[in-house]
């Protein structure tokens, strides 16, 4: 069974040894071999397969001058590297690099080269097997470039654990270490120049662009990543199609109808140059112009690509490339290529070939016919077009720096750099391996492996493990998934006007270690738009909006196609294109174009406004009419009339007045805490003050005149200190009521944003509207009291009887507040102070006028009726009045009882009384002097009161008159006296006080 797979083993080596031929690679010997895996073609060609004789390998056609530099990188760091007395000293560094012609068959081809060579050394098969003069197994692998191929290559050596350094296959999905366990690379994972691409197209504020990929596991990934974040930056997508360098013409002609139809501008395209080439060809053919291409690093700069005959398709393009590197000597070693010197180097004789488009006598391959000229300018993955001819023999004295390619091109080495990167990786990892000091090594218990035998998987083990400093001083390390993070360079194509070729120009860089939002930077003073143009093209599915508006849904079309909607009141956009309009801060409301906020208009009820102004002039016209009749009553206050109103209440009910009028100041003027905790309270207290005054005044009048005879009991009751006191008790009760809600409610400012959106109404919060209530009520209850009282003294003497007058004002009272209710529930903002100012006045105007003006008048323009003897009459007709009133209440009881006993028994000639009945409007009362007069000469006088008159006649006869007569006028004098002496009584009890 053993010799059965040292058999198949050595077959299938023997194979693979006879498909990579002398010319087909480049092969050194040496302690430790290095693989490598480099495109030194674009491709393979066509070949049907009929499999009716043996398969053949097929022939890698399109030569590739930039593989070979980077072969040349290898080669050049290997020589380095075994020159150097530091770095593996006693050791030998050899190769085995292979052509991937750029496509996975022939790159697994070469790597079973590698794995065969390795299983034999582990079968240990000598003892079977002259194995003398093999090499040694290869213990890393440099490469491949296509992230495609390193994909089936990383599967392929990752059984084996064969540690692969990869120079530019970018793709994140070899980051997966558990699938890709023994993948490594010098180039930034692509995860970061999706980013930038997306962060580029955010900072030109373009939303509305098309895709294109490669097909392979290079282009699917990197275009993924890249809708991941334009997703998150609302950029819309509105194409994506797939592409490959094998792809049939009409799968070319529908991706370029597509791109041709599209109104997106700007095309991102995750591709290497192979697979795009078809695609721009078709495109050049069209002449589709106008679009702008955003590269990845694959083909930014790739020679296929960047020709001047495409300049006019793709002029517009920026791209990414990776940082460029420096590498001493290399120059010159690139140089010193030649076909007989480079003996190693199975390549340099094609090479030699294509460069000066000849042909060396001993190739039987490379036949004048059989190969094309290619011609490349800058870093990247490309080449060039030719055309086939016969072609000259060599003379081998050719000047390889007389011909421009881009193997010369050295002046921006970025994969040549990686390549030269990757090789000292793995030096330095056998580095550690040869230094390694027993018991600090990496392997079980701190051992190390022999370097002489060592494996690849030991140099995997280290190689995750690296950190060293490169020859620019920067550190190497590699992270958890193999990667080394760097930075990106951004460029721009440009014609160049000394020999129209493109040249790539650095407009700005992107560093991945920098906080997000601050990695790009952008040049655009360098940029040029198809070559010419400074002004940035447009590629947004809508235009931008202006600020003021943001941007509105389309029902049907992606969200990057939208309609202008202007701001909402209150929201405001500053900015265009936005998204959405920001809301105003609270105390601010937006502009009349809605760019900006502007302080919201704030109202209440001011000193200075028309408004206020009229109200401040009411309330102090009240104050200067209160103090007015104060006056009024201190100068006459020794005067009937100001005596017989209690003059000491009336002062106590002016002062009243005096603060109600002043107490609507605090409802005017900007709120603040302590106005709105003052202002109510003010108020209450000062409307019941005034109420229980005329309260206590009319209700002790009341009493006075509704007392039988007044005692010293009653003189008691109605004196002038109880009166205080009652007053005192009824404002009390309001005093607590304050007392209670400023301690558990307290009013207070209130900013209102709410009643309208562009004014703040500055008010007071009154706490508690059940606190309100119950001031206002309370004093409505006192109004309502004082109210039935003067209704009830509507009848008394007419210099005591101000009942018809406070009755009055109390109907003006309840009529204010009632009407108040609704207007004080139904206003807002500053007409609510200004409600309550006016119910005030109104009431206070009421109060003053009714109860005042009428004395006021009487005393300034009615001197003759301010007397003690007009109102000593009054008084006394008051008494006649009631006497007659008793009188006729006796009359007609005497004539009931009379007629019950069968009528009259006689007549009195000298006096009688008279009733009859009268519906007619009673007679007015003469005056006191008059009435005097006419009782002198016997005239009769008419008492009105009640449905009725009653005339009262008092005749003084003759003394000759019979005695009947005078017994008759004696009995109906003291009648009189009988019936009017308790008014009369009244009368002297209420003199003191006149």
């Amino acid at each position: 069974m053993t010799s059965y797979s040292c058999f198949l083993i050595l077959l299938l080596f023997t194979w693979n040894t006879a498909a990579y031929g002398p010319n087909q690679r480049a092969q050194k010997k040496g302690d430790i071999i290095l693989g490598g895996l480099f495109p030194i073609h674009f491709g393979v060609a066509a070949k049907d397969q009929d499999l009716k004789s043996r398969p053949e390998s097929v022939e890698c056609i399109r030569y590739n001058f930039r593989g070979f530099r980077w072969l040349q990188a290898m080669i050049f760091a290997i020589e380095e590297i075994n020159s150097s007395p530091t770095l593996l000293p006693n050791m030998t560094l050899g190769y085995r690099i292979f052509d991937t012609c750029n496509t996975v068959s022939k790159a697994l081809e070469a790597t079973l080269s590698f794995v065969a060579q390795n299983k034999i050394d582990s079968l240990n098969l000598d003892e079977f097997c002259n194995c003398s003069e093999h090499i040694p197994s290869t213990i890393a692998v440099v490469g491949a470039t296509g992230s495609g191929i390193s994909t089936a290559v990383a599967n392929l050596l990752g059984l084996f654990y064969i540690p692969q350094v990869s120079y530019a296959s970018s793709s994140r999905l070899l980051s997966n270490k558990n699938q890709f366990k023994s993948f490594l690379r010098t180039i930034p994972n692509d995860e970061h120049q999706a980013t930038a691409m997306a962060d580029i197209i955010e900072y030109f504020r373009w939303n509305w662009v098309g895709t294109i990929a490669a097909d392979d596991d290079y282009g699917r990934p990197g275009i993924e990543k890249f809708r991941e974040e334009a997703e998150e930056r609302d950029i819309c997508i509105d194409f994506s199609e797939l592409i490959s360098q094998y792809s049939d013409e009409e799968e070319i002609q529908q991706v370029v109808e597509v791109i041709q139809n599209s109104t997106a501008r700007v095309i991102v395209v995750f591709s290497s140059g192979p697979d795009l080439e078809p695609l721009i060809k078709e495109i050049v053919r069209r002449n589709i112009t106008g679009k702008i291409w955003l590269a990845s690093e694959a083909w930014a700069s790739s020679s296929l690509i960047a020709m001047p005959e495409f300049f006019r398709v793709i002029g517009s393009t920026i791209g990414f490339a990776l940082k460029a590197g420096q590498i001493p000597g290399f120059r010159e070693f690139l140089q010193k290529v030649h076909p007989k010197k480079s003996t190693n180097n199975g390549f340099a004789k094609e090479f030699w070939e294509e460069t000066f488009n000849c042909y060396l006598p001993d190739g039987s391959k490379n036949s004048p016919a059989s190969t094309s000229f290619h011609k490349g300018h800058e870093e990247g993955l490309g080449g060039g077009n030719g055309t086939s001819a016969f072609r000259p023999p060599c003379t081998g004295d050719e000047n390889i720096t007389s011909v421009e390619t881009p193997y010369m091109d050295y002046t921006h080495l970025r994969i040549s750099y990686n390549v030269y990167l990757a090789v000292y990786s793995i030096a330095h990892a056998l580095q550690d391996i040869y230094t390694c000091t027993p018991g600090k090594g990496l392997f079980t218990n701190g051992s190390c492996a022999d370097i002489k035998k060592v494996e690849a998987w030991q140099v995997l083990k280290h190689l995750r493990h690296l950190n060293f400093t490169n020859n620019m001083g920067e550190q190497v390390d590699f992270d958890e998934f193999g990667d080394l993070v760097g930075n990106y360079s951004i460029i721009n194509w440009h014609l160049s006007p000394e020999d129209g070729s493109v040249v790539f120009e650095e407009v700005g860089h992107y560093n991945v270690y920098a906080k997000k939002g601050e990695r790009l930077f952008i040049n655009e003073n360098k940029i040029l738009w198809g070559g010419f143009s400074k002004e940035v093209p447009f590629s947004n599915c809508s235009r931008d909006c202006l600020p003021g508006t943001r941007k509105g849904i389309i029902e049907g079309e992606p969200t990057c196609c939208f309609e202008c909607v202007d701001c909402p009141d209150g929201e405001y956009s500053d900015e265009t294109d936005a998204s959405a309009c920001d809301k105003c801060p609270e105390d601010y409301w937006s502009n009349e174009n809605h760019t900006s906020c502007i302080p919201k208009q704030i109202e209440f009820l001011a000193w200075t406004e028309p408004f206020g102004i009229a109200l401040t002039l009411f309330a102090v016209l009240g104050i200067f009419l209160t103090s007015f009749v104060l006056g009024v009553f201190t100068k006459f206050r020794n005067t009937p009339i100001v005596k017989a109103t209690n003059r000491e209440l009336s002062y106590l009910l002016l002062f009243s007045l005096l603060c109600c009028f002043s107490s609507s100041l605090f409802f005017i003027g900007e709120p603040q805490n302590w106005t709105c905790r003052l202002r109510q309270p003010a108020f209450g207290i000062s409307f019941v003050l005034c109420i229980s005054c005329i309260l206590v005044k009319t209700n002790r009048v009341l009493l006075v005149f509704e007392a039988k005879i007044p005692t010293s009991l009653h003189r008691k009751w109605w004196g002038l200190n109880l009166q205080f006191l009652l007053v005192f008790l009824c404002t009390f009760v309001q005093i607590v009521i304050c007392v209670i809600w400023l301690y558990t409610a307290p009013p207070s400012s209130y900013r209102n944003h709410e009643l309208e959106d562009e004014i703040i109404f500055i008010t007071c919060h009154e706490g508690s509207l059940m606190a309100l209530g119950f001031l206002i009520g309370y004093t409505c209850l006192l109004a309502a009291i004082c109210f039935f009282f003067a209704f009830k003294s509507r009848k008394l003497p007419e210099n005591f009887n101000e009942a018809k007058f406070i009755t009055f004002s109390m109907l003006i009272f309840f009529i204010v507040w009632i009407s108040f209710i609704p207007a004080y529930a139904s206003t807002y903002g500053k007409f609510v102070s200004a409600v309550e100012v006016i119910a005030i006045l109104a009431a206070s105007f009421g109060l003053l006028a009714c109860i005042f003006f009428n004395k006021v008048y009487i005393i300034l323009f009615k001197p003759s009726r301010n007397t003690i003897e007009e109102v000593r009459c009054s008084t006394a007709a008051h008494a006649f009045k009631v006497a007659a009133r008793a009188t006729l209440r006796r009359s007609n009881v005497s004539r009931k009882r009379s007629n019950s006993l069968g009528g009259s028994t006689g007549s009195t000639p000298s006096s009688s009384i008279s009733s009859k009945s009268n519906h007619e409007d009673p007679f007015p009362l003469p005056a006191c002097a008059e009435r005097q007069r006419q009782q002198q000469r016997g005239c009769k006088q008419k008492v009105s009161f009640g449905s009725g008159t009653v005339t009262l006649s008092l005749s003084f006869e003759e003394p000759q008159k019979n005695a009947m007569a005078n017994r008759n006028a004696k009995r109906r004098n003291s009648l009189e006296a009988q019936n009017s002496d308790d008014s009369l009584m009244r009368h002297r009890a209420l003199l003191p006080l006149q």
